[in-house]
């Protein structure tokens, strides 16, 4: 098995929608919209991509959407994750067979977890499918942290191959890197702080800017893969208050609100969430426009 599912930015995608159901027409063209315009990797039926309040045949039907329309041309990562172990392996191998080249697993939610029970959950996982897994850690949503052991501890684990970072703490991915950077390949998961996680070892981003500026999510990526850090830092300051309005609302209310206007979908999204308020929507438009994107 390959260890290294991709280089560069992934998006982790929305699920455009109309009157509150799926738009599949919407995510076949933002797909398209995506993979033309320079994009390295996908994420289907991620937290972008509310794949919280998504039906498990709504899941399963995003992934095949994305899968289709990307054909083979970029890698597809599913969002798989669970609170529940038993389902996420259910959920993970519907997934695959529905195209999916990699998974992204969170970290469990609400119930939690001791750094014992994340070894043993994430093996056990990584025992019952056949596609590369990468580890998700956003500890401001689940409550729970993954400890730079536990990165130890589990990267010897054959198909679990990388980690989308998005604790925030640069310190702790030192710690990490420090311990499991030959092993195990990095990403950020925060769009603020892609440069520097690059500095340590990382291979780019998943992230929620992409999609709206693809294309120069990725050169920022590229360009510091290709020793061009001067540029990738400059590019990191440029887009920083696009980047902080995209996250003024809960993720993925901001972008949600963006690919609505830049054609995709209604702008709908489902409760808990609710749609924007309008006065952060006017200074996301307005960054929106100094970037370029026409809405």
């Amino acid at each position: 098995m390959s260890r290294t599912i991709f280089k560069g930015a992934a998006t982790a995608l929305v699920t455009p929608m109309k009157n509150g159901e799926v738009d599949f027409d919407a995510l076949a063209r933002f797909t398209d919209f995506q993979i033309e315009n320079g994009i390295d990797a996908l994420v289907a039926a991620g937290t972008t991509g509310e794949g919280s309040t998504l039906t498990t045949e709504e899941h399963i039907e995003v992934i095949r959407c994305v899968a289709k329309s990307a054909a083979g041309r970029v890698p597809v990562i599913a969002g798989t994750g669970s609170n529940d172990t038993a389902y996420a392996i259910e959920l993970s191998n519907e997934a695959i067979k529905a195209g999916a080249d990699a998974l992204l697993l969170v970290t469990p939610y609400y119930n939690k977890a001791t750094q014992a029970g994340l070894v043993k959950m994430y093996k056990l996982i990584a025992e019952n499918v056949t596609k590369p897994i990468i580890l998700y850690n956003v500890p401001s949503r689940t409550g729970v942290n993954i400890e730079p052991a536990t990165y130890l501890a589990l990267a010897d684990t054959p198909n679990i191959v990388a980690i989308k970072e998005a604790c925030g703490n640069i310190s702790k991915i030192v710690e990490t890197m420090a311990l499991v950077g030959d092993k195990l390949d990095l990403y950020s998961g925060n769009d603020d702080q892609i440069v520097p996680l690059m500095s340590l070892g990382g291979l780019g981003v998943i992230s929620v800017l992409s999609n709206v500026l693809p294309r120069e999510t990725s050169e920022m990526c590229h360009a510091f893969l290709r020793g061009d850090v001067r540029k990738a830092a400059a590019m990191q300051f440029k887009y920083h208050k696009l980047i902080d309005s995209l996250f003024s609302e809960v993720n993925p209310i901001p972008v949600k609100a963006a690919t609505y206007r830049m054609g995709f979908g209604d702008g709908s999204i489902r409760l808990p969430l609710t749609e924007m308020t309008p006065e952060k929507e006017a200074v996301m438009l307005g960054y929106m426009r100094e970037a370029g994107i026409k809405v």
